[in-house]
């Protein structure tokens, strides 16, 4: 879509194709650029970070559905044009996009989840149920949202009677029976639901993560190394030319001082090299939901127990060099007994001919398109084929974590009924490792400092690299330490969402809302006056304080009035939703 303003002249707006013939825009073109443009400002708004709002400066954001006439118009477009959805793609972790993943129905979840307009999503979903059963997942998933969970169940019971190989349905029947504590129930779904997608990252994540819940580390890393993934591919965001000069005018106030980092580049010729070289921060996509299963195994049974967990369920680098050394000198005994002009048979040779028929397998049957293959599936014999890459690392290269040494090899299981680690998931162990030791120097050379009562020294740029670092580690408190750190040197609001969940889980209304203000405010000097993962902070804690106690806290806080309005603006329409929804 293409509108051209002439100066001094007219405007004409039309639309060009993929082969840029000029077309005129109908009326259809115009309400696809209007849902896509209400989804792009709920994807694009932020990212947890903010460096979405800075990636194109000087661009004004606003809210797209200030009224529940807006919402009724934005509703009625992705009514008609739903069947379409399919279109617009979808998320990074889904490989092929359909009619209940793409990004139309990640759109719609997301702003039934923002604005809590429950009632208004089940009547949607609802209507566009009769049409194809399919869409029995989405509107399962919004009764569950909205805290309808016999209503969900019921629904999940008669969609599966009726598609009982939809793994869309099995995922959100897996996920609701593993949050409720019921793994059994949730087991034997999540098969089905990798029997029925065996393709789809999804389904083999969640059968991955109900293992984890189930403490059944070993099944839970074989799971895991048979996921497929997919590469990343990141928001098509428009590269713009570097501008010769840049004027952006900050309100002349004390809290826009405050949170003002428009000057504050980054610090990385002051980073320690190694922080700087942590590579799990940069993760997207199927790898950093990998990742964090990892870290969360991790978590509960610590480094020790996974490298030995890990020693029992593949074929290690020590041994795959063992059973290589087997083989040649098997090879070898036989050249010398064919010399010798033995007629029979030896042992050795029949066991060299099994051994070399062993390794040219591991080495020869890797896909040639470097694509992961899913591994060996413990669940049917047919689901998937055995995974065959294995990563044998040279001494120059970053060690490999390695178990205590075990000569004997006790502790392993037999080497053919082993499985072979994928590449992928080999080298998140070393990202893991790596991780790990990085966090632990830093909490060593912390408690140092602090029994010698000497200040523990970094820049505020290390101080956020490490509070993303412990929380990638699961280590919340350290997190906030970090964090609360970096906020005494210079605003950051990576570090201060990071507070604002601390607050959220403890549940304390005035840290809640006091953070909230600043990442408004820091928002309101990037121009920007939208943030759905602030709008849901608030509305949480209307719902949680009630509206009165809100305000009041809100009033109480001393900050300029031009931010105050802005917050009261958040607040006043959350609670407009609020009174509107029949749900709430």
């Amino acid at each position: 879509m293409r509108v051209q303003v002439q100066i001094p002249g007219t405007v004409e707006s039309y639309c060009v194709d993929e082969r840029n013939t000029k077309l005129e825009a109908t009326e259809e073109h115009w309400l696809e650029t209007y849902l896509c443009s209400v989804l792009r400002a709920y994807s694009y708004a932020d990212n947890g970070s903010g460096d979405t709002i800075k990636r194109i400066i000087g661009v004004r954001r606003f809210n797209p559905i200030m009224s529940t006439e807006q919402e009724h118009k934005f509703l009625e477009a992705a009514e008609r044009l739903f069947f379409s959805g399919w279109q617009l793609g979808s998320d990074p972790e889904i490989q092929v996009p359909n009619l209940v993943s793409n990004h139309l129905t990640s759109g719609l979840l997301n702003y039934i989840k923002t604005t809590g307009r429950y009632a208004s999503g089940i009547n949607l979903f609802e209507k566009l149920r009769t049409r194809d059963p399919e869409i029995s997942s989405l509107l399962a998933r919004v009764y569950l949202l909205a805290d309808e969970e016999v209503k969900a169940v019921r629904l999940l019971h008669e969609a599966v009677e009726e598609l009982p190989m939809d793994y869309s349905l099995l995922d959100c029947q897996a996920e609701f029976c593993n949050r409720k504590g019921r793994g059994d129930l949730a087991l034997e779904i999540a098969r089905r639901g990798v029997v029925s997608a065996p393709s789809e990252f999804g389904t083999w994540a969640r059968l991955a993560e109900i293992y984890v819940a189930m403490e059944q580390w070993d099944l839970a890393l074989l799971t895991l190394n048979s996921c497929p993934m997919f590469t990343y591919q990141d928001k098509d965001a428009p590269r713009l030319p570097e501008p010769a000069r840049v004027s952006l005018p900050l309100a002349n106030d004390t809290i826009c001082d405050e949170i003002d980092d428009a000057g504050a580049a980054p610090e990385m010729d002051s980073v320690n090299p190694t922080l700087r070289r942590l590579s799990a921060a940069n993760y997207r996509g199927t790898f950093h939901k990998a990742y964090v299963l990892l870290t969360e195994i991790t978590k509960k049974i610590g480094w020790d127990q996974l490298l030995k967990i890990r020693s029992q369920v593949f074929v290690m680098e020590e041994e795959y060099r063992n059973e290589k050394q087997a083989v040649v000198t098997s090879s070898r005994n036989a050249s010398t007994v064919a010399l010798r002009g033995t007629d029979t048979p030896q042992p050795n040779g029949e066991a060299a001919e099994e051994d070399s028929e062993s390794e040219a397998h591991a080495e020869g049957s890797s896909q040639p398109n470097g694509e992961p293959q899913a591994a060996s599936s413990h669940l049917e014999p047919d689901v998937s084929k055995p995974s065959t890459s294995i990563t044998v690392r040279t001494g120059s290269e970053t060690p490999q974590p390695q178990p205590p040494p075990d000569p004997s090899h006790t502790q392993y299981t037999q080497f053919q009924h082993k499985r072979l680690c994928e590449r992928w998931l080999d080298n998140l162990f070393m990202v893991l490792y790596e991780d790990l030791r990085i966090y632990t120097i830093w909490r060593t050379e912390a408690a140092q400092y602090r029994q010698q009562q000497l200040a523990y020294k970094k820049t505020a740029e290390e101080w956020e690299i490490l509070g993303d670092l412990a929380e990638r580690l699961h280590h919340r408190d350290e997190a906030v330490e970090a964090w609360q750190a970096c906020l005494s040197m210079r605003f950051s609001p990576k570090a201060m969402r990071g507070l604002l969940g601390l607050y959220e889980r403890k549940g304390e209304a005035r840290g809640i809302v006091g953070a909230l203000i600043r990442l408004i405010a820091w928002q309101f000097r990037w121009y920007s006056e939208f943030s759905p993962d602030l709008l849901y902070a608030i509305r949480k804690l209307i719902e949680d304080e009630g509206a009165v106690k809100t305000r009041s806290i809100i009033q109480a806080t001393p900050l300029p009035q031009h931010i105050l309005d802005l917050t009261h603006q958040y607040a006043a329409l959350c609670a407009a939703f609020r009174s509107s929804g029949t749900d709430i």
